[in-house]
């Protein structure tokens, strides 16, 4: 299992078990991760489960594809670290990272 930390717009940590394999959103979902609502299941429409990604993790990470960037350009709060937690699979390389919720999602 690897090991991520949710960190809620109010500094509230949710450290979680995520399977490889899964998304974060489905790690976080299924872990009752506050702020990680997932409206549309995972289909990549609704930006209910964006997350920041801190810099130093982006490089371990799928890179974004056109309909989660188009997504993202229509979330009030969304920003250049700013992902889909629904469009990132889990893997090893990710055990430790932090990241963080937008204010919208509480």
């Amino acid at each position: 299992m690897t090991k991520i930390t949710f960190v809620e717009h109010d500094g509230t940590e949710h450290t979680i078990d995520a399977a490889e394999g899964t998304t974060l959103m489905e790690a976080a979902t299924k872990n009752s991760v506050p702020g990680i609502d997932a409206d549309c299941g995972g289909a990549c429409a609704c930006a209910t489960c964006m997350v920041y990604v801190p810099a130093e993790w982006k490089d371990k990470l799928e890179a974004i594809d056109t309909m989660e960037e188009t997504m993202l350009d229509f979330c009030e709060h969304s920003d250049e670290n700013s992902r889909l937690s629904c469009q990132i699979k889990v893997t090893a390389d990710m055990d430790g990272m932090r990241i963080t919720m937008p204010e919208s999602q509480h």
